[in-house]
C-alpha cells in the first residue's frame, strides 16, 4: 500500500493531523521528527519541512529514501498574489517556479540550470483528487460564500514577500517572464523539484493567509491555528479517503 507523506512548513499548520494519527511512531532523521502511522486508513508519514527551499529538500529526500513513501502532498499557507486571491481562499498548485532564481546570463532568468525549465509540474492526478478533496473540504466546513477555491501556478523564494511594493515588483516581474502567479510561499518548488528528480507524485494546497502585502505579519499564528489548520484537516481527510 502507497505510503502518503503529508509536509508542512509549520507545527501550526499541521495542529490536528498528528492528534488523529493511529499508532503513532516517532523517528528522528537529519535533524528531524518523522511520524509514521494510518490517518483515515491509509499509511501515512507526517513531517515539518522547515521554513525555505534547502530545508524542504532535505526533508522530501528523506521522506523518499528513508521513509519510502510514494507521493508527498503540501498543506500550508501562502500570501495572495493572483487577481481575486484572497485572505481565507485556497489555492491548489498545478506547478511552481522559484522567483528568486536568476542564473543570467548563462541561463534565462528563473530557468533551473541544466534541467531546460523554468517551472516543475504537480502530478496531474495527484492534483486533481486534492483539487476534488478540497472542494468537498471546504463546503463541508460551511464556509462564507466568499471563500474561493483556486488552482494554479504557485511561486516559491527564500524570501518572506510582506511589503505592497515588493508584492508588486515581483508580480511584475514575474508576469514579464511569462508566468501569471497565483500566491507566493516558501517551499513548494524545491519539493516539486525533488519529486521531479526522483518520479514520485506530488501536490500541493495551501491557505491564503495574507496577500503578500503590508498587512502579511497580521495576526498570522492565530490565522494559522483558528483557519489553515482547520482548512488542512478537513482537505486532508478527504483525500485520504479517496486514495
Amino acid at each position: 500500500m502507497t505510503i502518503t507523506a503529508i509536509l508542512s512548513a509549520l507545527a501550526e499548520e499541521q495542529q490536528g493531523l498528528l492528534e488523529l494519527l493511529q499508532q503513532p511512531r516517532k523517528s528522528s532523521h537529519a535533524g528531524r521528527d518523522f511520524w509514521q502511522g494510518r490517518l483515515h486508513g491509509q499509511p501515512v508519514v507526517l513531517a515539518l519541512s522547515r521554513i525555505g527551499k534547502v530545508a524542504a529538500a532535505t526533508t522530501s529526500t528523506a521522506l523518499i529514501e528513508r521513509f519510502n513513501v510514494g507521493r508527498i502532498v503540501f498543506t500550508g499557507v501562502a500570501g495572495g498574489l493572483g487577481d481575486g486571491v484572497q485572505v481565507g481562499d485556497v489555492v491548489v498548485a498545478t506547478e511552481f517556479v522559484q522567483h528568486d532564481l536568476d542564473a543570467s546570463p548563462i541561463f534565462p532568468r528563473y530557468e533551473v540550470p541544466l534541467y531546460g525549465r523554468t517551472r516543475f509540474p504537480c502530478d496531474a492526478a495527484l492534483t486533481a483528487r486534492l483539487l476534488q478533496a478540497s472542494r468537498a473540504g471546504l463546503e463541508g466546513l460551511a464556509l462564507p460564500a466568499k471563500t474561493l477555491l483556486h488552482h494554479g501556478l504557485m511561486a516559491s523564494g527564500d524570501r518572506f514577500v510582506s511589503g505592497m511594493q515588493e508584492s508588486r515588483n515581483l508580480r511584475t516581474a514575474l508576469k514579464q517572464g511569462g508566468h501569471e502567479v497565483l500566491a507566493v510561499e516558501m517551499e513548494g518548488a524545491a519539493v516539486a523539484q525533488v519529486c521531479f528528480d526522483y518520479g514520485l507524485p506530488f501536490a500541493a494546497v495551501r491557505t491564503i493567509s495574507d496577500r503578500a502585502d503590508d498587512t502579511a505579519h497580521v495576526d498570522f499564528p492565530v490565522f494559522v491555528k483558528d483557519v489553515a489548520s482547520l482548512y488542512a484537516q478537513a482537505i486532508v481527510r478527504h483525500l485520504l479517503e479517496a486514495l
